[in-house]
């Protein structure tokens, strides 16, 4: 359900600027107002959740004191998992999501939807790339069983996505006629099959390995994959496609190779204990 949101904001954003005028005042405006009307309904439903009372509902312990030391407790619980050598060899692959996520709505819109197929083309390249991100979400999850087949899923994942952001860096060029359309599309799938394989595989990674510390270890999943998203943003005004390419094969090939020898010394351990 969360990868759908690409898909269908993505179809908004094609509808509304369908007509190639995305470039227009009228046309963004109505983006955003439709945008900041969805955003506005989502925040008055989230203030209806409620957290599940562990005691029972016994009584309400002092606000103050409860505030001091749950602040205390949030953040003894997000720093925990840093002192933890598996948290370590995942973070590189936790920061890489993060990277390729900003990578595609930033540069590769930029650099290779847009003069291919327009402005008013991102909308449909993004919707095929949220499809894509959403069909593999399902079935990666699905899927995954143990570490064995997070591993394995990864491997593919990681593999898809290299391909990728090898072609952009070594043979592509915008070209006119149908395969102008086709390859961006194309890429675009490839690239969603890889943003919902990490998005699982790092929930799951993070369930099996840490159970006792869940809240904290999913905290470090968002801190890395935010900063490394903001980092792409803050960078793209000042460095080239080929650049970044280079930094995301770079990126891709530790991540994965910290990502592998977590899972041998987990295989390893989990033997021995055996």
């Amino acid at each position: 359900m969360f990868a759908s949101h690409q898909l269908v904001g993505n179809l908004i954003s094609l509808a509304l600027l369908s007509s190639g005028t995305g470039g227009t005042t009228s046309g963004t405006t109505l983006l955003f107002i439709v945008f900041l009307c969805s955003m506005t309904l989502g925040t008055i439903l989230m203030c209806f959740l409620h957290k599940r009372d562990g005691n029972g509902g016994k009584g309400a312990p002092d606000s103050s004191a409860n505030f001091s030391s749950s602040v205390v407790s949030v953040l003894k619980s997000a720093i925990a998992p840093l002192f933890d050598v598996r948290m370590l060899l995942i973070i590189p692959l936790i920061a890489y999501s993060g990277l390729q996520q900003a990578f595609v709505w930033a540069e590769f819109t930029k650099y290779i939807v847009t003069p291919a197929l327009g402005v008013s083309g991102v909308g449909g390249a993004m919707a095929v790339y949220g499809a894509f991100d959403a069909i593999c979400s399902l079935a990666a999850g699905r899927l995954t069983s143990g570490l064995p087949t997070v591993t394995l899923i990864v491997s593919g994942g990681a593999f898809v996505q290299a391909i990728v952001l090898l072609w952009l860096l070594l043979k592509y060029s915008v070209t006119s006629g149908v395969l102008g359309v086709i390859y961006p599309l194309l890429m675009a799938a490839i690239l969603g099959i890889g943003d919902g394989v990490f998005n699982t595989q790092l929930s799951a990674l993070i369930g099996m390995l840490f159970k006792c510390d869940t809240e904290g270890a999913f905290a470090q999943l968002k801190v890395w994959q935010s900063a490394s998203i903001a980092v792409v943003f803050f960078m793209s005004p000042y460095i080239s496609l080929q650049a970044m390419l280079v930094i995301m094969l770079t990126a891709l090939c530790i991540a994965v190779a910290g990502f592998l020898y977590l899972t041998l010394q987990v295989e390893k351990a989990f033997s021995s204990n055996s």
